[in-house]
């Protein structure tokens, strides 16, 4: 009787691993997509308003392209560091690789340079 309760509580903990690793695969893959996603938005804000709000700010005395873009912007940014701070395991980046992705977020272009090197026809490690 005990060897039988003994088994089967392996197989339900055997089970619920399982799953657990099938979904964090499956949560892995979607984070990576997401990454991606906020990666090209958050570049193209900071672009937008380093190009195009700052000037308007200081040469043109408006600030309403800075106000209007500097919250998404800045929403985009915390959730880029965030993001790659959870899937850098899964991607096997080393110390040097993820200090180039974070320092790419406040560099121009720099997002786009992380998504042609480090992202795109990425595998995820089998942990």
């Amino acid at each position: 009787m005990i060897k039988n309760v003994q088994h089967l509580f392996i197989v339900i903990i055997m089970d619920t691993l399982f799953n657990l690793y099938y979904f964090c695969e499956k949560i892995a893959k979607k984070m990576l997509h997401l990454f991606r996603i906020v990666s090209y938005l958050e570049g193209i804000s900071y672009l937008l308003l380093l190009f195009i709000g700052v000037p308007f700010k200081y040469f043109g005395s408006n600030d309403v392209l800075v106000k209007a873009l500097g919250m998404p912007h800045g929403l985009l940014f915390i959730s880029y560091i965030i993001i790659a701070l959870f899937i850098r395991p899964s991607l096997n980046w080393n110390k040097t690789s993820l200090f180039i992705v974070l320092i790419a977020s406040v560099v121009p272009f720099g997002t786009l340079y992380v998504d042609k090197k480090y992202l795109k026809n990425q595998t995820l490690v089998k942990a």
